[in-house]
């Protein structure tokens, strides 16, 4: 599977096999998620491995009783650790680049669970207290999110998304003109297929029109 097709088909997945992951599997996750960009690579993250019944149950109680959790055998807790960011960028360091990394270092471990056949979902509705208690977290340390891990026992559809068209714009928001889109491959595809579109429709509008005008003066 290339990298885009990988992308494109990963799901959310709520509802797990009663089945374990192999462990190499989810070292290979967590490789993954080592090596997402990071300011400066810091790398300032910690991947914590949850597989016990009872804490899996007490985390997915923190979740907001986001009891289907309960059916993916394996839990990685997304840690952060926003002072070592501070101390080399700052206020901008804690709040957003702590931040901007492990949702890098989170998506690179749902395509990998993706690619090796297994589902996985990006769970970030906690209480982040409840959870610190559960695994004993100190207080500089934050929970950015819990990525739930196993066989997927549903196929979900994919869910309606807008075309690129509408989300992008051109050297300014709302910016809507540009010159020759030959830069874009497929731009001048679609500009050409709604081309062929109005003519196609103007034609059959065109005929209809003229079958009209033939009946009438048929009827004369």
């Amino acid at each position: 599977m290339d990298v885009f097709e990988c992308i494109r088909t990963r799901r959310s997945v709520r509802k797990f096999k009663d089945k374990q992951v192999p462990w190499d599997n989810v070292v290979t996750i967590m490789q993954a998620g080592k090596y997402a960009p990071s300011a400066g690579n810091l790398q300032n993250w910690k991947f914590i491995i949850v597989k016990s019944d009872a804490k899996r149950k007490a985390i997915a109680k923190a979740c907001l009783d986001q009891e289907w959790m309960e059916t993916a055998p394996v839990y990685i807790v997304l840690v952060g650790e926003p002072e070592k960011a501070e101390r080399y960028y700052g206020a901008r360091g804690r709040r957003l680049y702590t931040i901007q990394a492990i949702a890098a270092s989170i998506q690179n471990m749902l395509l990998t669970a993706h690619s090796l056949g297994l589902g996985s979902c990006w769970v970030g509705a906690f209480d982040e207290d409840e959870i610190r208690r559960i695994l004993l977290l100190p207080e500089v340390v934050d929970v950015h999110a819990v990525v739930v891990i196993g066989y997927a026992d549903e196929k979900p559809e994919m869910p309606p998304k807008y075309r690129i068209e509408h989300m992008m714009y051109f050297e300014k928001w709302w910016g809507r003109v540009e010159g020759p889109k030959t830069f874009i491959g497929w731009w001048s595809l679609y500009n050409k297929r709604i081309v062929d579109e109005t003519k196609k429709l103007a034609k059959k509008t065109a005929k209809k029109v003229g079958d009209k005008v033939k009946e009438k003066i048929q009827k004369r």
